[in-house]
């Protein structure tokens, strides 16, 4: 691995022994047991930027990777994939991680921006983050900074052919949102398209579709601004993913389940539905985006096999696997209209609860949108119009996860998503 230095929900347990008082209720456990989907959650923040002087520009070998090399200026596409340039932002967020291994295993020559320590709060060590990025090459920077960004890509002293931005707030908060899902994600553009990079692959989220939250709002901006490129540029293209929930966010109760205790789904179980796809498979379907000319220039919402599944037969399903009696435990919507309604008045007199009213209408969000086509004529989701890829199954995850854990999968602090 060539490396550039020194420069990238559900899920908590109900406690049992607390009462079901409104506090508890509008807690991140409470509703991690009841809102199934999620959002794109790759890596935030980066450390500091790769020299920009070439002449202390260090390469370091820690595991086969494919050299960079300046290609010839000819059509990315009509070239080998290990002379295709990848640069990959949020590289080591949990869905961008396995871009990274899946355009890797098709032989991309990819460079992978990251933090020395990555992870949640840094957890990771500068060799863990290498190890999670083996076969690429990994170029330590920080996608906040414009500058960080464009110094780290000139050291490498190539051009880049694609970008791929795997980028997204892991809070949702409304500063963060900003600063990641527009202004960093807007950085790997203007640095990419500043390299050559004819392609642009963006991960977004489905739910942008009807934006009433702060990171959909930026996502969009982004969106708008990528398709403008493109118009103004014909030798520019983007593929614009909008993957519904993965199947990680949908395990957040399988330990309570395990235990017997109830399921926790909001009104009747039946206010949204979704169709998950696993990691790997949404991973394939980006690398997809990278050279196949049918998915370039569109806004590709994405699901997985079979047909839409609502939080009560999510439970069912669950309770089935696991050989238990179903219980489920239904909470009135309203209860969190309620708290949000609460919370967005002392917004006005506390200006620093903003981001916890912004998680508390996440929450609301989650509880009752599917994660599916929006129909605007119809004003109702369409699980028969939303695409399928892969082959992976929620019902062979849950298995897997019931036997097995969520080792290597933990819900982290999206876990309100």
């Amino acid at each position: 691995m060539s490396i550039c230095t020194p420069f990238n929900c559900n899920g908590l347990k109900l406690n049992p022994s607390k009462s079901n008082t409104f506090k508890n209720l509008l807690t991140s456990q409470f509703i991690s047991q009841a809102i199934p989907h999620t959002v794109p959650l790759p890596s935030l923040h980066f450390s500091q930027s790769c020299k920009a002087n070439r002449k202390r520009f260090q390469l370091v070998t820690a595991s086969a990777a494919p050299a960079l090399e300046e290609a010839p200026k000819t059509s990315f596409r009509s070239k080998n994939p290990k002379d295709i340039n990848v640069l990959v932002v949020g590289s080591t967020g949990y869905i961008g991680n396995f871009v990274v291994k899946e355009l890797v295993r098709r032989g991309f020559n990819v460079i992978a921006v990251a933090r020395e320590r990555s992870g949640i709060k840094g957890k990771n060590s500068k060799d863990e983050t290498l190890g999670l990025l083996s076969g690429a090459n990994a170029c330590f920077s920080d996608v906040t900074k414009l500058e960080s960004l464009e110094g780290s890509i000139e050291g490498l002293g190539v051009s880049i052919d694609v970008v791929v931005s795997c980028l997204a707030s892991r809070s949702g908060g409304v500063k963060d949102s900003w600063l990641i899902d527009y202004e960093a994600t807007k950085n790997s553009l203007v640095v990419g398209r500043k390299f050559g990079a004819k392609h642009f692959v963006l991960l977004s989220a489905i739910c942008v579709q009807k934006p009433l939250l702060e990171f959909q709002r930026a996502k969009l901006k982004f969106e708008a601004e990528l398709m403008e490129e493109a118009e103004r540029d014909e030798g520019f293209s983007y593929s614009i993913v909008r993957p519904t929930a993965f199947f990680k966010s949908l395990a957040g109760q399988v330990e309570l389940v395990k235990d017997g205790k109830p399921y926790v789904m909001f009104g009747d179980g039946r206010l949204c539905a979704c169709k998950p796809i696993s990691e790997p498979d949404l991973a394939s379907f980006i690398a997809d985006c990278v050279l196949s000319e049918e998915l370039v220039n569109k806004v590709l919402p994405v699901g997985g096999p079979g047909k839409a599944v609502t939080p009560l037969e999510q439970g069912e399903m669950l309770f089935r696997l696991a050989g238990k009696e179903p219980k489920f435990l239904k909470v009135p919507i309203q209860i969190m209209d309620f708290a949000i309604g609460v919370l967005d008045f002392l917004v006005k007199i506390f200006p620093s609860l903003e981001d916890a009213a912004e998680f508390g209408k996440i929450g609301r969000y989650y509880a009752a949108e599917s994660m599916l086509i929006w129909d605007p004529e119809t004003g109702e989701y369409d699980a028969d119009s939303t695409p399928s890829y892969g082959n992976d199954t929620l019902e062979e995850f849950f298995k897997r996860v019931l036997e097995k854990g969520m080792e290597g999968q933990e819900l982290g602090e999206q876990m309100i998503f």
